[in-house]
């Protein structure tokens, strides 16, 4: 495997780096909205450049998008019905999906839930919400879901997808488990021993993808606890990997 990039994501996959020798998985791209232009430019121009590359040498690309792009009103999370996305970011991320299918190079898009774990950057939700809590007071949009998925568990989902010859696809990579963002908040307060203030930053959107594909394509994820309650365990594994509690271990 080819990892074109040196990031959370790009360091997390390097175990994978002697299998699935045919593949190149661009993850060097936008890593979060409300950047700048420039930004979002540079990561078209790579996916153009990786596009050319694999073509000319017969590799499959694997690009990360994300399940930003779900929450319109009647939108359902499915991979291969039409979405509107709500966010600029989304939009961003649709148009590369769409450059990339219309290229006709071998590849595999994968819509990424919120990968989560140590080493992650500290602008990411769950570090955002671990240090406002810590603050004494934290913001919550109402409406808010997201979806969680562990970093291990990504990595084994992506191995076992690239195992299976699934390509020319786009599949949500998620845990299935969209909850509110208020219980997440919940959860690690109560892990942590503390109660923070809430105040109150306005509406935002759900974005929750269906992984009713991903669960027919690789059936074995059950097998890693995803489900009903897994952004638990999944916040659970985070503190402890990062020493934030030193309880986790006696919960899990």
């Amino acid at each position: 495997m080819d990892i074109i990039g040196n990031g959370f994501i790009a360091r997390n996959l390097r175990p994978l780096s002697e299998a699935h020798e045919q593949v190149t998985v661009l993850a060097a791209g936008v890593p979060r909205q409300l950047l700048p232009e420039s930004e979002t430019a540079r990561e078209r121009a790579l996916v153009g450049e990786t596009i050319r590359r694999c073509r000319r040498t017969g590799r499959t690309l694997v690009f990360f998008s994300t399940v930003s792009m779900y929450g319109a009103p009647g939108c359902r999370g499915l991979e291969d019905e039409p979405v509107t996305p709500s966010t600029r970011y989304g939009a961003h991320k649709l148009g590369l999906e769409d450059m990339i299918r219309e290229s006709s190079v071998r590849h595999l898009i994968l819509r990424l839930g919120y990968v989560m774990g140590p080493g992650g950057p500290d602008f990411r939700l769950v570090p955002a919400l671990l240090q406002q809590i810590l603050s004494g007071s934290v913001r919550v949009l109402s409406g808010a879901r997201r979806d969680l998925l562990y970093v291990a568990d990504f990595v084994a989902i992506l191995d076992r997808l690239l195992g299976a010859g699934v390509e020319n696809q786009v599949v949500n990579v998620a845990s299935g488990d969209c909850v509110e963002v208020i219980r997440i908040i919940e959860h690690l307060e109560r892990r942590l021993g503390v109660t923070a203030e809430r105040i109150d930053a306005g509406r935002s959107v759900s974005h929750c993808p269906s992984v009713a594909k991903l669960r027919a394509l690789v059936p074995e994820i059950s097998g890693l606890g995803i489900g009903p309650g897994y952004y638990r365990n999944a916040l659970d594994r985070y503190l402890l990997a990062t020493d934030r509690w030193s309880g986790v271990a006696g919960h899990i």
